[in-house]
Parts: structure tokens; C-alpha cells; sequence
């Protein structure tokens, strides 16, 4: 696939070390970088930076993708429904602004969509859906280590207490979204 084809799709749900494992694995989906976006403190942040809750940076994910294979729609449905949207600046055990939920648009036709979807899926939910919604600000990308995590560290202990569980959940609801390997 011509790189000039995909399309970019940039979620924070929690951890990206979660999302990024959950995206790696859904048909359409090319390329998927853990990083860092929405702060407000100037220069390239790090991980110890971001954990800090100082910067204003989420753990984010960048995900291109195929719009043949794929919709924005529905990589949006799948995000809001792998990770808790009605949690305020938290997923679990992970608490901090950097924790958030949140969709970073590219186009206004994703701003669009995510708004729609996120009305007509918040019928399914108990509580209101926080999920922040803003135009795409500067992105960085995160430190090598935290790209592909899951995948290098399946027997980490959060990956088989947290990520493991989360992937058997989303391997259920949605079966016919997987790549097949």
C-alpha cells in the first residue's frame, strides 16, 4: 500500500502500551506509534516527563490506516469501546491527566464522525462520556521502548494482568476486525 493512501487516526485511551496492542491487531490498520500529544510545556517530552502529569501530554497512539480496509468510524467505535470513555483522566489504576480520553482530529470529517458516534454510542453507556475531543496538535513520538511494548514484553506482569485481559475482550467483540496472521 502507497503510504500516500493511508490516513492518520490519533486516540489516547489510558496507557499506550493498551491501545497501541489493541490497534496492532485490527485489519486496515498499517502502522500504529505510541507517543505524545495535547501538552502545554514547549520542547520534545519524555516518558518520565508525561508521567509527571506536568506537561499536559496524553499517552497517545497514531494510527495509519487503510480507509479501503477500514473506517475512521469505525476505529472510532472500537476506541470507545476497549477503554472506559466515561472516565475522567483515568483508565484503571492508571490516574492522571496523561492517562485521558481523548480523540485528536486531523480533518474536520473525523471531528464530525467522532462527534456523531460519540452520541450515538453514549446510549450504551451508564455514565456521560468524557472523552475530550480536539484538533491534532504537535505529536511526538515516544521513546523506542514504548514502541510495540506488548509485543516485546506479552509475559510483563501489567501486560498479562492488563493487556492480556483487554485483548481477549476485544478479540471477542470484534472477530471480524482482526488481521488475520
Amino acid at each position: 500500500m502507497d503510504d500516500n493512501q493511508l490516513e492518520l487516526a490519533t486516540f489516547g485511551g489510558g496507557c499506550f502500551w493498551c491501545t497501541e496492542a489493541v490497534f496492532q491487531e485490527v485489519k486496515g490498520v498499517e502502522k500504529v506509534v505510541s507517543g505524545y500529544a495535547g501538552g502545554t510545556v514547549p520542547g520534545t517530552p519524555t516518558y518520565r516527563e508525561v508521567c509527571s502529569g506536568r506537561t499536559g501530554h496524553a499517552e497517545v497512539i497514531q494510527v495509519s490506516f487503510d480507509p479501503l480496509l477500514i473506517s475512521f468510524e469505525e476505529l472510532i467505535i472500537i476506541f470507545l469501546t476497549t477503554h472506559d470513555p466515561t472516565q475522567l483522566n483515568r483508565q484503571g489504576a492508571d490516574v492522571g491527566s496523561q492517562y485521558r480520553s481523548v480523540v485528536f482530529y486531523h480533518n474536520e470529517q473525523q471531528h464530525e464522525t467522532t462527534r456523531l458516534v460519540i452520541k450515538e454510542i453514549s446510549k450504551h453507556f451508564p455514565k456521560p462520556i468524557v472523552t475530550e475531543v480536539s484538533i491534532i496538535p504537535e505529536f511526538f513520538e515516544a521513546e523506542s521502548d514504548h514502541q510495540d511494548y506488548y509485543k516485546k514484553h506479552p509475559e510483563q506482569g501489567y501486560c498479562s494482568m492488563v493487556i492480556n485481559p483487554k485483548l481477549q475482550k476485544f478479540r471477542k467483540m470484534y472477530a471480524e476486525k482482526l488481521k488475520i496472521v
